[in-house]
């Protein structure tokens, strides 16, 4: 039981995950899925995060008396991450937006059965005897 208080930013990272993705799987709405990726997403930065940093360490500047530095390389990808991640996110809010303009729904349900009956609708428009070039 001594080990759990140190591996309180592993259950946070597992919790946090298993969040988004409950989010992205069980929901219609596409706002609310694009929430749950942010969710997996800042659980994957605080899991860098926390692999980066070593209890004691320093940052990674050479100075006589340490030892024991801390990697920065975790950090750095993790601004590159958040950049991405926000873009991403950008994206995926516009899209919705145009799916919203297309369809005038964000949900998964109502876009497909939309998206059936038009396929519905092309498929007897085609196998309609009557031709309008008599």
């Amino acid at each position: 039981m001594i080990e759990i208080p140190g591996l309180f930013n592993y259950w946070v990272v597992v919790f946090l995950m298993m969040a988004g993705f409950y989010v992205v799987i069980s929901q219609g709405n596409l706002v609310k899925k694009l929430v749950g990726l942010g969710l997996f997403q800042a659980s994957v930065f605080i899991l860098y995060i926390t692999m980066g940093n070593l209890s004691g360490g320093q940052a990674p500047i050479v100075t006589e008396g340490v030892f024991i530095y801390s990697n920065p390389l975790p950090h750095v990808l993790i601004l590159t991450a958040i950049v991405v991640g926000v873009a991403t996110t950008a994206v995926g809010l516009a899209l919705v937006v145009r799916i919203h303009e297309a369809y005038g729904s964000i949900e998964e349900d109502e876009i497909h059965a939309l998206d059936l009956a038009d396929d519905e609708a092309l498929s007897m428009e085609k196998d309609d005897p009557q031709d309008s070039s008599e």
